[in-house]
């Protein structure tokens, strides 16, 4: 539905991939006044007409950027998902982070709209799943760690926030993992392992959504009115070892206790951290979402479905290096596994 227009945006984690994207496309909106995007590092990327403040939102001086430019529009994109960022800066990103945000928001009389970047990490991942999650499923094993944790935190204070301003319209999205020629993530990094470790008697269900898609999803829910929280994806799945095999990659079963060794290769080869326990539980159980309500809401649809979401991300590849299976057969071997 249409919305009074927001006039001034304020975009968190500006400095991101995903929230340079978003930023760079809202301030081609002519309806928009002013993009202003914050980090608490600059840019590396160009940002046209949005204007960088550099300010850390787990600190009072976030209400002070909302107050002073009359910010009608947040869009909280600063959901920290990365392992190799310490565990304590993280949950301080992403839970005294967004409560900092969320008081600056409820305070500020020209606030009107939040958007939230949630994850679909939100509703676990464990063998007792049903088959499709929808909105209002609530999961079957909570997530006890991580970011996944943080995100279910998040939500928890949005739906405060909520109680206490009625009158905003808030929307929070629960994306499934981003795929695309420009995403650089956990995910990524795993899928451009040399050699993959995959979890033994596992071939989980996997759902990704493309980056275009995020940033259309996003771009909506800031210039219209959609309040509600909605699971983002695109339509379809991929089992692991289909995405695997059109990758082109050797994979090598393990079994779960054995999956950290294989990290070992990842930081060596991939650029990865290890695995985090969301990962490997999604690994092995795999995750599928119902976006139905979204659709409903948008009368849209994404452009890419899982499968080719996952080609997009594949036709940007570089050609594997060709390392060879007795690296990892090597590190295996050295912890007696």
């Amino acid at each position: 539905m249409p919305s009074a227009a927001a006039r001034v945006v304020l975009v968190t984690g500006v400095s991101r991939f995903l929230g340079a994207r978003v930023a760079n496309t809202l301030q081609a909106d002519p309806g928009i006044e002013r993009v202003i995007g914050v980090d608490t590092v600059p840019p590396t990327t160009p940002l046209g007409r949005t204007e960088f403040v550099r300010v850390d939102i787990r600190t009072p001086s976030i209400a002070k950027v909302i107050s002073s430019a009359e910010v009608d529009t947040v869009v909280h994109l600063n959901l920290v998902t990365s392992p190799s960022v310490p565990r304590s800066k993280v949950k301080e990103f992403n839970v005294i982070g967004t409560m900092q945000l969320l008081a600056a928001c409820q305070r500020s009389p020209d606030t009107r709209k939040l958007v939230v970047r949630s994850s679909a990490a939100v509703y676990g991942s464990s063998p007792m799943d049903p088959a499709v999650f929808g909105e209002d499923d609530e999961p079957v094993e909570p997530p006890t760690s991580g970011y996944a944790k943080d995100a279910c935190e998040v939500e928890g204070f949005v739906r405060g926030l909520c109680r206490r301003r009625s009158d905003l319209t808030v929307s929070v999205l629960r994306f499934a993992n981003f795929l695309g020629p420009g995403v650089d993530s956990p995910l990524t990094r795993y899928l451009r392992m040399p050699v993959v470790p995959t979890v033994l008697g596992f071939d989980p269900r996997l759902q990704f959504v493309h980056e275009d898609d995020g940033v259309e999803v996003l771009r909506r829910m800031t210039v219209e009115d959609h309040p509600g929280t909605f699971n983002v994806a695109g339509d379809g799945v991929l089992l692991l070892s289909q995405a695997l095999r059109r990758a082109g990659r050797s994979y090598v079963p393990l079994p779960s206790p054995s999956i950290s060794v294989a990290g070992d290769m990842g930081r060596r080869f991939a650029g990865m951290s290890g695995f985090s326990p969301e990962l490997l539980r999604w690994l092995t159980y795999g995750r599928v979402l119902d976006t139905g309500r979204l659709v409903g809401e948008l009368s849209w649809r994404p452009k890419y479905t899982t499968e080719a979401a996952f080609a997009d991300f594949l036709s940007a590849q570089v050609p594997d290096r060709g390392v060879p299976l007795r690296i990892i057969e090597r590190l295996i071997g050295r912890r007696g596994t």
